[in-house]
């Protein structure tokens, strides 16, 4: 009988189950969509303060570039020990922990006085914000059964979207309060960077750490929930004789692809987050809310290419072609926003994001698809340090270009040739482990006596 065979399809949930699962779905994804997009704006939100930084406080290109990198630094570096202090003092300590400290920092971020001061913050802020990420997705590993993980990632990851559309128009707005003796910059990183930490308030009193520690779940829902939990690790300790360690991760060819892929995409992404709002100010004499509206112009066609994309993808199956195809978009976009104005920049740039954002989306379901589901959550977590490292090169490349050239351009063409290359990697990427093939990910089952 085939797989497809109805005989073989999935069992219906328990009513009970599904419950439990809707109610979990609906109490915690709009609040970590809320958190995601709090986290990205305090993240970004230097992109349009940079003029204003360099007239107020003289930091020039390269030190923003590299100012804006070193927060990647900090959060690759305490990205997997945060991880692990998560699982062991509950997620809803130190998720809010996350919040307050991110908060904190990104409101600091109003009294700099020199490029030092931006340079500690930066870093500080990588530091704070580490682990949100793949402790999220560890959440989801306590809370859902495999099957519906990877809807809540995808849910999850929108909130990048959302908040790449909102960013500008808000930060616009703020940039235009002026007022007890301070900057609208200023204004700017205190508002954005309180709203992160009365938010961690709510997250305090709205998140449990464990099914049975909900009181919005029934006694029945709680114990469906932790038994389907328990009984798909079981089946997953039975499936794996080894768990691996990191270094037998950081040996598999496979995973190295995957952070060299993420890399990649990474790499555009946060280039045209942080110099985006520098070339729409080249297009004419604008205000910061016309600014900040231009910017939202690529991340709301990418948002739109993003569902696309996936729909066509779940149709046609093929992931790494859609992944090549989103990525050469991606390489056309940048290649072209060197040839022509201002304005012709932006219009490729809007292209570009159709294949940056789109590529970023659809990359996921390769690992996720190849890797044991044991230990999916740490690799996730490893791939997004590593590959967020793009977001240390790019602006510090950008950064240092400007500074010593005038132009960015050299490095649109870097992002071109690295688009392209990702394009060709991808088809060496697998989404299944070869059949009969054991590795650290899949280790040969033990023969049976």
């Amino acid at each position: 009988m085939t797989p497809s065979s109805p005989a073989t399809a999935a069992p219906a949930l328990d009513p009970v189950l599904a419950r439990a699962i809707k109610k979990v779905k609906s109490h915690v994804l709009p609040l970590f969509v809320i958190m995601f997009i709090v986290n990205y704006i305090d993240r970004v939100n230097i992109g349009f303060v940079r003029t204003h930084m360099e007239h107020d406080l003289g930091i020039g290109a390269a030190a923003y570039g590299f100012g804006a990198g070193l927060f990647f630094i900090g959060y690759a570096l305490f990205e997997v020990p945060s991880n692990m202090l998560l699982q062991k003092v509950g997620a809803r300590i130190w998720l809010t922990r996350i919040m307050f400290t991110w908060g904190i920092t990104a409101t600091l971020m109003a009294f700099i006085q020199n490029e030092t001061h931006f340079y500690i913050l930066r870093f500080l802020l990588g530091v704070a914000e580490a682990g949100f990420f793949p402790g999220v997705i560890y959440y989801f590993t306590r809370w859902l059964p495999g099957v519906e993980r990877g809807k809540a990632i995808a849910i999850f990851l929108s909130g990048s979207a959302l908040a790449s559309l909102i960013s500008g128009p808000l930060s616009g707005v703020l940039l235009q309060i002026t007022g007890l003796g301070l900057h609208g910059w200023q204004w700017m990183y205190i508002i954005e960077g309180m709203a992160s930490v009365l938010l961690c308030f709510f997250v305090w009193f709205w998140l449990d750490s464990n099914p049975h520690d909900a009181k919005w779940l029934s006694r029945e829902e709680q114990d469906a929930l932790v038994g389907e939990i328990d009984r798909e690790q079981r089946e997953r300790d039975a499936a794996t004789t080894v768990k691996p360690s990191l270094g037998k991760l950081l040996k598999d060819r496979q995973i190295m692809l995957f952070c060299a892929l993420y890399f990649c995409i990474q790499l555009t992404i946060y280039a045209a987050t942080f110099w985006l709002p520098s070339i729409i100010k080249k297009m004419g004499n604008m205000s910061d809310i016309q600014v900040g509206f231009y910017n939202s112009i690529p991340w709301l066609i990418s948002i739109i290419a993003m569902y696309s994309f996936a729909a066509l993808a779940g149709k046609y199956k093929h992931q790494q072609a859609w992944v090549a195809t989103a990525l050469l978009i991606a390489a056309a976009g940048m290649f072209f926003s060197t040839t022509g104005g201002p304005v012709f920049a932006f219009v490729a740039i809007c292209f570009a994001a159709i294949g940056f954002k789109s590529a970023s989306s659809l990359f996921w379901p390769i690992p996720q698809g190849y890797l044991d589901a044991r230990i999916a959550a740490a690799v996730i977590a490893l791939i997004n340090s590593i590959g967020n490292l793009g977001g240390f090169v790019a602006p510090t490349t950008f950064g240092f270009l400007e500074q010593t050239t005038g132009s960015i351009q050299g490095g649109l063409y870097g992002l071109a040739g690295t688009s392209i290359l990702a394009a060709v990697l991808v088809f060496f990427a697998k989404t299944l482990p070869a059949a009969n093939t054991p590795s650290v990910l899949h280790p040969a089952p033990a023969l049976s006596k």
